[in-house]
């Protein structure tokens, strides 16, 4: 006889076929795939720990930078102040110095015309008691005779009151 094989009939081949592959899928699913799932599942909690970390430093770095931006201002606030007091500081020191350079001139040139006001007075009074001996002597001379006090006190009176007419032309100029 003549073996017909029918395509859609399985033959004894095909059981021992299934029976090995069966076997096969058992022993890789009892003994291959945990350890593979157990370390897989390893793998999956170490990437997760390690994005947790990786999440948990991205945070403490964005802190640690707001820190660092926040000192930074602080710094910069402080700096500002720091800056503007010296301005102060060295304005209220310029007026200060201003001031007291004033008070001193302002003293040194009271004084130096006290002195001018004293000297010019002590030159117009040697110069009266001199041009009242000189014109005494003048009269004297011109006149012949001696001139009496009284006579002599006018002419003084009269030359210290021309001096003075001059003196005081030449300061109004």
């Amino acid at each position: 006889m003549i073996a017909v094989s029918i395509f859609l009939l399985p033959n004894g081949t095909f059981f021992v076929e299934l029976l090995v592959v069966l076997v096969i899928l058992l022993v890789v699913t009892k003994y291959i795939l945990p350890p593979l799932n157990k370390a897989m599942e390893g793998r999956q909690a170490k990437i997760r720990a390690s994005l947790e970390a990786a999440d948990l430093a991205r945070a403490e770095a964005a802190a640690a930078d707001d820190e660092r931006a926040k000192v930074l201002a602080q710094a910069r606030d402080q700096a500002r102040e720091i800056v503007a007091f010296a301005q102060t500081t060295s304005d209220q020191v310029k007026a200060e110095a201003a001031g007291r350079a004033q008070v001193e001139y302002d003293r040194i040139v009271s004084s130096a015309s006290g002195e001018v006001a004293t000297a010019r007075q002590r030159a117009i009074d040697e110069a009266s008691a001199r041009i009242g001996e000189i014109v005494f002597d003048l009269v004297t001379k011109i006149v012949g005779r001696e001139v009496d006090q009284n006579s002599h006190q006018d002419l003084v009176r009269e030359a210290v009151a021309a001096l003075n007419a001059e003196a005081n032309k030449g300061t109004s100029r």
